[in-house]
């Protein structure tokens, strides 16, 4: 059997370029460009569009995930090498290269941080820049959840101005805007380019202290790249210097307001700009939901397979072993109450990116609801009935096989049943680290405010939850013993 290419991990390869891209509108414009000059230059690519932050995208480049991503100046010197207390450029392209990345010239605009608010508010408060702020310490704040972290984010940013503000929340940074417009939240961070800024007639504040520095858009790319595509580099580096922060307001824009795809929009720019012409990939409704599904039943069913395989014999081991139950149990439920979005994270490091951390991610996810139901199953066996098969002689294993196991059968299905109920939509977060699945359309769908996006994978996601207990629940005809099941005739 050929699994479809984004289904496998992501593994180092001998030729292509991988390109990557965040989660945000712009990132994925421009890792268009990327991907479509790359191809243009003769290379297989594949481009793993929307994951997660900064951290996600600079480990993934440093594991050879991916071979290519946009990135910021700014970014690179506050977050990413914030250790090494670099001053100028020239002094970061060596750091970076020690670690064997290069750093492309910028790309030829400057897309730092701001803080915004409506103009009537700001207007009405007469708030013009940051320092303002200081009047007003009741503001409700949504900050972005990267930004409420980074090293020249809200902590440093509240104490160079001293700002009061208590009531800050983090946030997604494409639902602020809507948060803003809604009056929820009354003052977010900004990206200088986004095209929200004028389509929601807000103000932003000017940065009295110069706190935000520059952000220069750049590539950052394995230095390996050279050697292996050259040809497609090439081409890729003719980005450097061409675009400006109007071209990027526009091309935000043309995607964010208009409606427009990523890859039409960059290819018309490429075009115009640079003129190269590439051909955008063409993507229908059934062919993404087709693609989805195969991809999100790949990540349940593994997964799930495999906390089946793993579960039960655990919670036989619980049931048998009273010192070893209380520490099986105690691991499981400790496992799940890591919050799934870490547990993702704290894949990558080990897995990468791609199906396979989620994959292990959702099997971790998936063994507390089997094991516990094992073992409360076996557990509650009435003593009568054990006694019975003592008394029959039956070893233990057969004592296990025929009377304990039938009889425990159902609560083991419930619990098998939980589990993959709560893989499948688990399974939606695989999209920040490039698994794929349902979760690729929400997570669009978010960024871009699209409501139909979104339900193109919340529908198939709740549909197939929905397919899966019932398919447990027909199970039961052919996996609970028939005595079991009289009652319910």
């Amino acid at each position: 059997m050929i699994l479809h290419p984004s289904l496998i991990t992501i593994a180092n390869s001998e030729n292509g370029v991988k390109v990557g891209s965040k989660k945000f509108t712009e990132s994925v414009i421009l890792g268009e460009m990327v991907s479509q000059l790359a191809r243009s230059g003769g290379a297989d690519v594949r481009y793993l569009k929307e994951l997660g932050g900064t951290r996600v995208l600079w480990n993934s480049l440093l594991r050879g995930d991916i071979d290519i991503y946009p990135e910021y100046t700014g970014t690179i010197v506050e977050e990413i090498l914030a250790n090494e207390k670099i001053k100028v450029d020239k002094e970061l392209k060596s750091v970076l290269a020690a670690k064997g990345i290069i750093m492309s010239d910028p790309l030829g605009f400057n897309n730092t941080y701001a803080i915004g608010m409506k103009e009537e508010v700001a207007e009405r408060l007469k708030i013009k820049k940051i320092s303002d702020l200081l009047k007003y310490p009741d503001l409700k704040f949504g900050l972005t959840s990267e930004f409420m972290n980074r090293g020249d984010g809200w902590p440093s940013l509240q104490k160079r101005y001293k700002l009061p503000q208590k009531n800050v929340r983090g946030i997604d940074h494409d639902l602020a805007y809507r948060g803003l417009e809604g009056g929820g939240i009354e003052v977010i961070d900004l990206y200088s380019t986004d095209a929200e800024i004028d389509y929601y007639n807000l103000r932003a504040l000017e940065d009295d202290l110069n706190h935000f520095s520059n952000y220069n858009a750049v590539l950052l790319y394995r230095s390996n790249l050279k050697e292996i595509e050259p040809e497609a580099l090439n081409e890729i580096l003719n980005l450097q210097g061409q675009i400006s922060e109007n071209d990027m307001i526009k091309m935000n824009a043309l995607v964010k307001i208009d409606g427009e795809p990523e890859s039409e929009v960059a290819s018309d720019f490429v075009r115009k700009k640079l003129s190269i012409t590439t051909q955008p990939k063409k993507d229908t409704f059934l062919n993404r939901l087709g693609r989805n599904t195969l991809q999100h039943l790949f990540l349940v069913v593994v997964s799930l397979s495999a906390a089946i395989i793993i579960s039960i014999p655990l919670g036989i081991w619980a049931y048998k072993s009273e010192k070893m139950g209380k520490a099986i149990l105690g691991v499981v439920g400790i496992i799940q109450t890591i919050p799934s979005l870490a547990l993702l994270v704290f894949m990558i490091p080990l897995l990468g990116i791609g199906a396979t951390p989620a994959i292990v991610a959702l099997f971790l996810y998936s063994l507390l609801p089997i094991v516990r139901n094992t073992y409360t199953g076996l557990h509650d066996i009435p003593s009568h009935i054990r006694e019975s098969a003592e008394a029959l002689g039956l070893s233990a294993f057969a004592k296990l096989r025929l009377i304990e196991l039938p009889i425990a059968s159902r609560s083991i299905l419930a619990g098998i049943k939980t589990s993959a109920v709560i893989n499948v939509g688990t399974a939606t977060l695989g999209a920040l680290i490039g698994a794929g699945g349902y979760g690729q359309p929400i997570l669009t769908g978010i960024r871009l405010d699209n409501i139909s996006l979104i339900l193109q994978g919340a529908i198939p996601a709740a549909v197939l939850a929905l397919l899966v207990q019932g398919l447990f629940d027909l199970s039961e005809n052919f996996i609970v013993p028939k005595g079991l099941r009289l009652k319910e005739e």
